[in-house]
Order: C-alpha cells, then structure tokens, then sequence
C-alpha cells in the first residue's frame, strides 16, 4: 500500500514523502497515529500543493537570508569596550554584545545563539564571528572593539 507520511517515521521516511508500506501496519499503526495519509489521487495533489508552497516559503526565506547578510558584509561593526591602561579590556567580547550592535547598527535582530566568535577577545582590535542562519547559510561577521 502507497502512503503519504504527514510525520517523520524512524526507518521509514521524512515528512511528504510516498512510501510503500503493508496494508496492516498502514492501516492499523499509521493512518492512526496520524503519521500518514493514503496516497490516494487527491491526497498527492494534495501533497504537491503543499511542497510548491514549501519551495515558495524557502525561495522567500532565503531571499531575506541573502539581503541581511549584504547588510552585516557592509562595513564592520564597532563594540566599545572598558579597558586598563595596557589596552586589555575588563572582561571579553561575547556573542550578546555582539547581537546588541548588530541590532542597534544594521537593524537587525539576530539570536546570540546563531553568533560564534573563534577567538577570544581580550583585546583592543579587529575580529571576525560567525553568524550561522541555518541550511548551510552563514557569513563572517567583521567587528572592531574600540575603547570607551
């Protein structure tokens, strides 16, 4: 029997998938558990409908992706840190600030969680971070920490 999994199934198939299953685990586990669908002929027009306004949403959501990471690529951002008379600074630069700069200088809120800095920064000068956006999209984020 040919089904349409509305759910990821372990060992089975993702989400929007035609599989083919027996009749008896399709009939008395899946359709059930509200796992899966028969693949009727209505149901896959059904299902292409639905996977055309998923590409749609992506097309949509990667566009946006694109244009924020020209913005953060436009110039680097400047963090005004406290320091001590030999330029270290009381502390080191976090994901956080970095997210408020981003926000307060480019517009743009963006979840410190999605932010990575390779290095620590202890000191006055020019780093670079990571911001991840997910799907294999990211871009390197340059920033200068300037005394305050």
């Amino acid at each position: 029997m040919d089904i349409i999994l509305i759910k990821d199934v372990d060992n089975l198939g993702g989400a929007h998938e035609v599989v083919k299953v027996r009749n008896g685990y399709a009939r008395n586990y899946l359709i059930p558990q509200k796992f899966a669908v028969e693949a009727s002929p209505s149901n896959l027009k059904q299902l292409e409908e639905r996977l055309k306004q998923i590409r749609k949403k992506e097309e949509a959501m990667l566009k946006e992706v694109n244009a924020v990471i020209a913005k953060l690529k436009d110039g680097a951002l400047k963090l005004g840190a406290k320091t001590g008379t030999s330029g270290k600074i009381f502390g080191s630069v976090t994901s956080l600030q970095l997210a408020r700069a981003i926000r307060e200088q480019k517009g743009y809120e963006i979840d410190r969680k999605k932010i990575s800095i390779p290095e620590e920064v202890k000191e006055l000068g020019t780093y670079k971070a990571i911001v991840d956006f997910g799907n294999g999209n990211s871009t390197e984020v340059e920033f200068e920490v300037v005394a305050e």
